[in-house]
């Protein structure tokens, strides 16, 4: 057949050659065309020349091949071949001939896969010298369903036959599911294990997760299917690191608020500043701590920024220092200055004696002179600002009293003739100020931190539950 189309396709270019040589028009498209259809005809010829076996890479048997021929051999190495092929699925259509040792077969199979099974098979075989494979593969449908019908209907019995094994497993999951869970719904000993509501309920749901993995240890255990478990934890364990980056801020959040709740820097109603913003401590939730300024505003603080923040807490030591400044003349007696103001602050009735108040000359400037006082007072019974306010009082009234004169600001005019002033025939008589008493008491007192510590209190009993700062006596740091 290839020999016949060659010559068909050939037979016209001989024509062509033994003409004449002339050029009419249209000689080159001619030309080309007959040079096209020989290399298309050779092409198909190699192709079509090309068996079958030959285009399918067969696995040859090695080894040393016998001079003598043995018509004997050659029949059992058939039997043998047909014996063994009339055992397996997918081989019912193969013919089995052998000449010399040379094993030539024929017929379908289902799939490329038996084909390829069927060279392996064959070269194993005692006295084959070559495999001559001439099999192709059936495209009737109803053969190439019926193995996967065949594996179906196995998946379907193998499914069926592991019902009672799987119906136990799954029994055993929820047993062991139900025990820890009824575990984790009990108060104790997790409210007592954990600082505040939020870690026991952290506690529980670890025992909720780790019961989880148990039941499910034992279920595939059961079912012989424990290799399935660390497929399982790796997906899982992927899935959680690309949701932790994706949430990233969050889970820090919550992390905070871990670490915040079991450490508890501060308790309700603490003065406290974080970043800049001051105010009473309401509580603290799994998300963010709450503070009431001093304005009456909420302040809302996320635990991160909490955690990585300095926190000032004003009210670990109920003692505190206030402190101000006062400028006094520079032409003054400033230690008499001092003396004065000194004791102008022992004379409050809020002020510690011990610590004992203090003043020194901090500063000069081009008019004055600074004088840095300080005393100490107890949170819990003196208002600061109050308290700072009546110091500043007392002290300024004392110092005018001793004569220590305030600064003023001195100015120098030039290119102006000052007037002589008027004699007087009477010396001008000022009367010094009354010095003023410290009232006990008088404008320091604490009710402004009462009523803003009685707000929090309300709120905290509002919502009691949403709190991490709940449990008295929490350790501190």
């Amino acid at each position: 057949m290839p020999d016949l189309l060659l010559m068909s396709l050939l037979r016209p270019l001989s024509r062509r050659l033994r003409a004449p040589m002339r050029k009419p028009a249209g000689f080159r498209p001619r030309l080309a065309a007959l040079s096209l259809s020989l290399l298309l005809a050779l092409s198909l010829w190699g192709v079509a020349a090309v068996p079958v076996s030959a285009q399918i890479a067969t696995e040859q048997p090695s080894g040393t091949i016998t001079v003598s021929d043995n018509a004997a051999q050659d029949a059992a190495i058939a039997r043998r071949i047909r014996d063994i092929l009339g055992e397996l699925d997918g081989y019912d259509d193969i013919s089995v001939t052998v000449t010399s040792g040379i094993v030539t077969l024929r017929g379908i199979t289902p799939d490329a896969a038996t084909t390829t099974r069927l060279d392996e098979l064959v070269s194993r075989v005692e006295g084959v010298v070559a495999i001559e494979n001439e099999v192709a593969e059936t495209t009737d449908v109803a053969e190439r369903l019926s193995p996967l019908v065949d594996r179906l209907r196995e998946r379907i019995a193998t499914v069926v036959s592991y019902l009672p094994l799987l119906a136990i497993a799954i029994a055993a999951f929820c047993a062991v599911v139900m025990l820890g869970f009824a575990i984790a719904r009990r108060q104790q000993p997790w409210t007592r294990m954990a600082p505040n509501a939020f870690i026991a309920d952290i506690y529980r749901q670890i025992l909720r997760l780790v019961t989880v993995i148990t039941a499910l240890v034992v279920a595939l255990d059961i079912l012989g299917a424990t290799a399935l478990l660390s497929t399982i934890l790796g997906a899982a364990g992927i899935a959680g690191l690309a949701i932790g980056f994706a949430v990233k801020d969050t889970v820090e959040n919550f992390i905070a608020s871990v670490l915040l709740s079991i450490r508890q820097p501060f308790k309700p109603n603490d003065t406290i500043e974080i970043d800049g913003d001051t105010g009473n401590v309401i509580r603290m939730t799994a998300r963010a701590t709450i503070l009431l300024s001093f304005d009456g505003n909420h302040i809302r603080i996320p635990n991160s920024t909490v955690f990585k923040s300095r926190i000032i807490n004003y009210t670990r030591n109920d003692e505190r220092r206030l402190t101000f400044d006062i400028g006094v003349a520079p032409d003054a007696d400033l230690a008499s200055a001092q003396q004065v103001a000194l004791v102008a602050l022992q004379e409050l009735p809020f002020v510690l004696a011990e610590p004992a108040p203090n003043a020194w000359l901090s500063g000069i400037g081009d008019s004055t002179v600074t004088l840095s006082l300080a005393a100490w007072i107890k949170q819990s019974e003196t208002s600061l600002v109050m308290a700072q306010s009546e110091a500043i009082r007392h002290s300024l009234t004392a110092l005018t009293e001793a004569g220590i004169d305030m600064p003023e600001p001195t100015y120098r005019l030039r290119g102006m003739t000052a007037a002589a002033p008027a004699a007087s025939s009477e010396p001008a008589t000022t009367a010094p100020p009354a010095r003023a008493k410290p009232i006990p008491g008088h404008g320091a007192g604490a009710e402004a931190e009462a009523s803003l510590k009685s707000m929090v209190n309300e709120e905290r009993e509002a919502l009691a539950d949403a709190d991490l700062l709940n449990r008295e006596g929490a350790n501190q740091e």
